[in-house]
């Protein structure tokens, strides 16, 4: 059994979305990861608790109120709107939105992890060499956290192929554009098209796994070669 022309588009979609989310959560969670790993500040619990709480929250509630806020009568869509844009809801723009958010803890939370576990001796001695704190950042922190960047990146990277209740929300279920491969596969489950169901899950499955492996396999490489 081969896959449609609707499956090949939801797939390409999907794989599109998962890379653009997973490389705006690094490019914005590594700073404030670092930050949340590194302050003293009374209320970061406050801020943990915020990043955290896809993690409990049903997929649904948070798509539905991002839905509001990037729909017409919403803040976000009715700023875009003001400025001669179009609201983002039920647009790729809005999936990546909303992706961002359901995916965030999977992304910060081990970075902030990583980077806590480097200790503050490697960049006490970074800093009796004259390195600037953002040498220090770059040259030192990133290099020994980069098991928490290899886990951040897979980790977020695969949960953004398996989400549905938010972007079913935020994106509704439009082929070619907004239709990612978990709505698909609920279109041939209701369809009563198995074949199709069990090819696309089967692919999602393995995808996963073979990911996850990737990830605890290298992962115990680096603590081995660790000194």
């Amino acid at each position: 059994m081969m896959l449609t022309d609707s499956d090949l588009t939801a797939l390409i979609i999907t794989l599109k979305l998962a890379m653009v989310s997973t490389l705006i959560l690094l490019l914005l969670g590594t700073p404030l990861a670092w930050w949340m790993s590194r302050t003293r500040w009374r209320y970061k619990f406050i801020l943990e608790a915020v990043i955290a709480l896809p993690l409990v929250l049903p997929p649904t509630v948070l798509g539905f109120y991002l839905l509001i806020a990037l729909g017409p009568n919403g803040p976000i869509g009715g700023l875009m709107q003001w400025f001669g844009g179009q609201p983002l809801a039920f647009t790729f723009t809005g999936l990546v939105i909303g992706s961002v958010f359901y995916s965030m803890p999977f992304v910060i939370q081990p970075l902030q992890g990583a980077f806590a576990a480097i200790g503050p001796r490697p960049l006490e001695v970074a800093a009796t060499l004259r390195a600037s704190p953002l040498d220090r950042f770059f040259t030192v922190a990133i290099p020994l956290a980069r098991s928490g960047f290899l886990t951040a990146a897979v980790l977020g990277f695969a949960h953004t192929l398996g989400e549905f209740g938010v972007v079913l929300m935020i994106g509704g279920n439009i082929p070619g554009e907004t239709q990612v491969l978990s709505i698909s596969i609920y279109d041939h489950v209701e369809a009563l098209e198995y074949g199709h169901a069990h090819l696309l899950s089967g692919g999602l499955l393995l995808l996963s796994f073979i990911m996850l492996i990737t990830v605890y396999a290298l992962n115990r490489r680096f603590s081995l070669v660790r000194p």
